[in-house]
């Protein structure tokens, strides 16, 4: 026997190209390894983990099959991409996943030539991959387009548009369903019990057995057409003939974690495809690491954890999350309303609806992910005569934002939008900050846009809300933990359209909306050393605006500035047209207005990022004293 120590597979890989002359013995060790490293690495970061070890053997074979990044690879929604992001070279950079300059948690065009499309949503990958496949048939960049997207993902509408003109085009395009039963809910509706008749039972378990030999039959049904396919199909499984009215020949559903039938499907699809072809793998989310097959989410999102005990090493918390005060207070008064009843899109955890949804099942309706669908359903909710909350992110909202203004909007229904997630979220970065939906909200008319500041407020603007029947409401929210302040026993409803003054000051004033006003308040302190005592007012609507509050405030100041978690276009646009409208600049007003920068603005902690967008404590103190005159040296001496 040699006495050379053994030599971990996966230390030879630092391209694709490394596999290409692995045995599939081979293969199969570098999965067991992959899988091993993934664990390891997201044991240090935290992140998206039992997505990613649900697709480890299929992750390396198509890189043993295929030829990335000629060949384009596309992730549907992409938290399962960490054994691909190893396997790409960027394995020496997997420990710095969601970190301030480090791996993004997701696929990204400017961070690998492996990541030719980027995504964070989810299904869009089969549009994206047809795209890739009808520019390389007109000329453009060659290869294969191959897109894995799972069950949860196939419960939105954009992924039957792209299937239908996938099969309509006919051009070569391979979709791989990584069927885990599993989205970050579990998916429902009929799309997920028609796919779990697929492998249910006796069929697939005698189609499983005889999927080694069945391999060498693949080419025989591709040459022949979808008759043949059909009729193969017939004797071993249930499945194939809804992919197939949308024009895809359809193979499976195979196992996705047996290498030799991942491998030998591939190989022949490789060799042998001629037009569009579904492979349906069923796989397990969280395979081979026992914490998270174990955890009811798969271990879909978790913070640094301890390997061997799988025990998730979270900060201790001294105050609630919002997210956790909104579904608190929207059981309160669900209990007190039958009318009350809730909507979200595949979100039930992340939204706070799990309670809800356990104590009040007929009232909570998880839609799967289709914000489209979940809007417009609110909206049939409302007409009807309910009272619907329609939880979502904020940046998920924006996937049903036609819907929101042709099917609630225009309608004036009152449907009442709790959007979590506001403003920017730190480790998810770009693709789920909450920058936009004050600006897209705020410019419809008959809409009330309301911002909490605070815990206490959340739980006044949800009654609020619940309340309202005159037209749509929405009330923003960030992620995290409250501020910590005494909750209101007893929450009164808010005035709609009028703001509420903090505390009182001269020459200059400043108007917040959402939770800044925390940092506005620690600027104050500041200023208040140096002589400067600024008035603040905690604006609570976008809209209506506080009209009479705001044109005092601006009529008793020298300088008045707005701040909020949002892009140009929102609250401080807003105000400036009003003002404007109201002739106040003509009478010298000096006018401020602190948003989000014009930029994506890449992970890091929330405070981080927040200070990349300049709307920290510091930067509002230099900004009044910009805006006052006043040069940090003057105030120095003032102080």
């Amino acid at each position: 026997m040699s006495d050379q120590p053994h030599t971990p597979v996966l230390d030879r890989v630092n391209t694709p190209d490394d596999m290409k002359t692995m045995s599939d013995a081979e293969l199969r060790q570098l999965a067991d390894e992959l899988r091993a490293e993934t664990i390891a690495a997201v044991s240090v970061t935290g992140g998206h983990l039992g997505a990613g070890l649900g697709v480890v053997e299929m992750t390396v074979a198509l890189h043993a099959v295929f030829d990335a990044p000629r060949d384009k690879i596309i992730w549907d929604v992409s938290h399962q991409c960490y054994p691909h992001k190893i396997l790409t070279g960027r394995r020496d950079r997997i420990r710095t996943l969601r970190m301030e300059g480090g791996l993004s948690g997701f696929t990204k065009r400017s961070e690998s030539p492996y990541d030719p499309f980027g995504a964070a949503h989810s299904s869009t990958s089969i549009s994206a991959a047809l795209g890739f496949a009808v520019a390389r048939d007109l000329g453009g960049e060659g290869g294969d387009a191959i897109a894995v997207i799972g069950d949860g993902a196939m419960s939105a509408g954009m992924a039957y548009e792209a299937m239908n003109n996938a099969g309509h085009l006919g051009k070569r395009l391979i979709v791989i369903l990584n069927d885990n039963e599993m989205s970050i809910a579990p998916p429902t509706g009929a799309m997920s019990s028609y796919l779990s008749r697929l492998y249910a039972g006796e069929p697939f378990q005698e189609f499983k057995a005889a999927a080694k030999g069945a391999v060498s039959l693949l080419p025989e049904p591709f040459r022949e057409g979808a008759k043949r396919a059909k009729d193969m199909l017939k004797h071993m499984t249930v499945g194939g003939t809804l992919f197939e009215e949308l024009g895809f020949s359809y193979l499976g559903p195979i196992d996705g974690h047996d290498m030799e039938q991942l491998l030998s499907v591939l190989r022949t699809v490789k060799d042998r495809a001629d037009g569009p072809i579904l492979i349906h793998a069923v796989t397990r989310k969280g395979k081979g690491y026992a914490p998270a097959e174990a955890a009811s989410d798969k271990g879909h999102a978790t913070a640094k954890f301890d390997v061997v005990t799988g025990e998730q090493k979270k900060a201790p918390s001294n105050a609630p999350s919002y997210t956790s005060v909104f579904a608190e207070s929207l059981l309160k008064h669900a209990a007190a309303d039958p009318r009350i009843c809730a909507v979200t899109a595949a979100m039930p955890d992340g939204t706070g609806l799990s309670k809800f949804m356990e104590r009040y099942a007929s009232r909570c309706f998880d839609v799967g992910i289709a914000e489209q669908h979940a809007v417009t359903f609110s909206a049939g909710l409302a007409a009807g005569g309910m009272r619907p909350f329609c939880a979502l992110y904020s940046t998920f909202l924006q996937r049903g934002y036609d819907q929101v203004v042709h099917d609630v909007a225009i309608q004036r229904l009152p449907v009442r939008f709790a959007i979590d997630r506001a403003g920017l979220v730190g480790a998810d970065g770009a693709t789920h900050a909450g920058s936009f939906d004050i600006g897209y909200l705020a410019n419809l008319p008959g809409f009330v846009v309301m911002a909490a500041a605070d815990e206490a407020e959340l739980v006044r603007m949800v009654a609020t809300a619940a309340a309202h029947d005159d037209g749509p409401i929405a009330f923003r929210f960030p992620r995290g933990e409250g501020v910590g302040v005494e909750m209101p026993d007893d929450p009164q409803t808010l005035e709609i359209g009028k703001g509420r003054i903090i505390q009182k000051g001269a020459r200059v004033a400043i108007l917040s909306f959402g939770t800044r006003l925390q940092e506005v308040m620690r600027a104050c302190e500041a200023l208040q050393a140096k002589g400067i005592t600024p008035t603040v007012a905690d604006a609570r609507f976008a809209k209506p605006l506080d009209q009479e509050m705001i044109l005092t405030l601006a009529a008793d100041h020298d300088a008045l500035i707005t701040i909020e978690e949002g892009a140009v276009g929102g609250f401080g646009s807003h105000v400036a047209q009003m003002l404007s409208e109201q002739g106040v600049f003509d009478q010298g007003l000096k006018f401020r207005s602190m948003v989000l920068p014009d930029i994506f603005i890449d992970q890091a902690s929330p405070a981080a990022m927040y200070e990349t967008a300049g709307l920290s404590a510091s930067h509002i103190e230099t900004k009044v004293l910009e805006v006052l005159g006043v040069t940090q040296m003057d105030a120095h001496k003032a102080s």
